[in-house]
C-alpha cells in the first residue's frame, strides 16, 4: 500500500463555495501561479502518487456553507483518481482543514475521534502550565489531528493526521515582539505535541498498528529557542526515554546530526533572498508496522531523482505547493 501526507498550500483557494474547480487565470493563494497553473500541477502530483490514502494538510474549508470533502471528491473526479473518497474530522475556522482522500475499493476509513478524563478529545482543550508559573493554562488545537480508523487488507490501522501550530512570530510590530512571540509560540506547539504523544501512548500500549503523518511545523535544530526547552516536538511524539517509539528515518537522520545535509520537505520563497529549505512534514510508524518493510521518500523536485527527471512532474511539484509529498510505501 502506498500513504502519503501533502501539504497543499491555500487548496482551499481552488474552489468556489460549491466545491466546483476555478481552473482559471485569476491568481491562486500562492504567489504568482494562477488557479489554473496551481490545479493542473496538483493534478499531475496526485495522479503520480497513485496513493491508496493521502493525508491532506491545509485541505479545502468545512463550513456551514461549504464542504471540503465535495471539492475533494470534484478534484478527484477531474482528474480521474482512484483515491476518491474524503473524510474531514473536527472543522476550524482556519480556512484549512485535514482531510484524508482515500481509494474505497482498497480501504475503508471512517473519523473515529477519541478521548477520556487522562487524554482529551483533540477538540476540546487540556490544561498545561506552559510558561512554568504554577498556574496550568488551557491548550486548544486550532486545527485538531484527524484521527481515522481504517480497515486495510491485512487488518486495522490507525492514522493521526496532524498540523501543529507554526512557531513563526506572525504580526510582531518589533524584534523584542517577535522573540516573546516565538517562545509562546513554541511552548504552546510543545504543549500540543506532549498531548498528541499522549494519545499516541494510548494506542502504542493497547498494540495498536498506528501511523502519525502530516505538518508538525518543526524539526531538531530548526530554530534557535529548541535550546530553551531543549528538545523539538517531533522528539516527543515519536517517545523519549523508556517509551515505547514511534519512527521516521528522516526525523532519524535529522536527529543524529546537526550540520551537513539533512532531507527536506517544505520549500520557501522569500523575497530578495534565496529559498529556505526544511524538514517540516513526517510520517511516523508504530514498531509493528516496521516489520512490513516500509519505505519512504520525499518527492522533492531537486533531490528525488525520478521526480527530477520527470520534467511534467518536477514542474508540477513546484507550481502545486510549497511543501512536497512524503510518501510511505508499506506491505499492508
Amino acid at each position: 500500500m502506498r500513504i502519503a501526507t501533502y501539504n497543499v498550500e491555500w487548496f482551499d483557494g481552488l474552489f468556489d463555495r460549491k466545491g466546483r474547480l476555478f481552473d482559471d487565470g485569476r491568481w491562486s493563494g500562492r504567489w504568482d501561479v494562477t488557479t489554473a497553473q496551481q490545479t493542473e500541477g496538483l493534478g499531475i502530483v496526485f495522479s503520480a502518487l497513485d496513493a491508496d490514502a493521502v493525508m491532506i494538510i491545509e485541505a479545502p474549508d468545512s463550513s456551514l456553507r461549504r464542504d471540503g470533502r465535495v471539492a475533494l471528491r470534484n478534484f478527484a473526479e477531474r482528474y480521474g483518481l482512484r483515491a476518491r473518497e474524503a473524510i474531514t474530522g473536527f472543522t476550524n475556522d482556519t480556512q484549512q482543514e485535514i482531510a484524508l482522500l482515500y481509494d474505497p475499493d482498497v480501504v475503508d476509513a471512517v473519523h473515529d475521534p477519541k478521548g477520556d478524563d487522562a487524554v482529551p478529545a483533540f477538540n476540546s482543550q487540556i490544561e498545561m502550565d506552559v510558561d512554568i508559573d504554577s498556574h496550568p493554562e488551557p491548550i486548544r488545537w486550532s486545527k485538531p489531528p484527524l484521527e481515522v480508523a481504517m480497515r486495510t487488507p491485512n487488518g486495522p490501522l490507525r492514522l493521526i493526521g496532524v498540523h501543529a501550530k507554526s512557531k513563526a512570530p506572525h504580526s510582531a510590530r518589533n524584534n523584542a515582539e517577535a522573540i516573546r512571540n516565538a517562545i509562546q509560540n513554541r511552548r504552546k506547539q510543545l504543549a500540543q505535541c506532549i498531548w498528541l504523544r499522549k494519545r499516541v501512548t494510548q494506542h502504542l500500549e493497547a498494540g495498536d498498528d498506528l501511523i502519525v503523518l502530516g505538518d508538525f511545523n518543526d524539526g531538531p535544530g530548526l530554530d534557535e529557542y529548541e535550546s530553551l526547552f531543549g528538545r523539538s516536538s517531533i522528539e516527543i511524539v515519536l517517545g523519549e526515554g523508556e517509551a515505547i517509539r514511534m519512527f521516521d528515518p528522516h526525523a532519524q537522520m535529522a536527529l543524529g546530526r546537526r550540520v551537513g545535509a539533512m532531507p527536506t520537505t517544505a520549500r520557501f520563497k522569500r523575497k530578495g533572498q534565496p529559498y529556505l529549505q526544511a524538514l517540516l512534514d513526517y510520517v511516523m510508524v508504530s514498531p509493528g508496522l516496521r516489520d512490513k518493510d516500509p519505505r519512504w521518500q520525499i518527492w522533492h523536485p531537486f533531490d528525488h531523482p525520478d521526480c527530477y527527471a520527470d520534467q511534467t512532474l518536477r514542474e508540477a511539484l513546484l507550481l502545486a505547493s510549497d511543501h512536497f509529498p512524503v510518501v510511505l510505501d508499506i506491505n499492508l
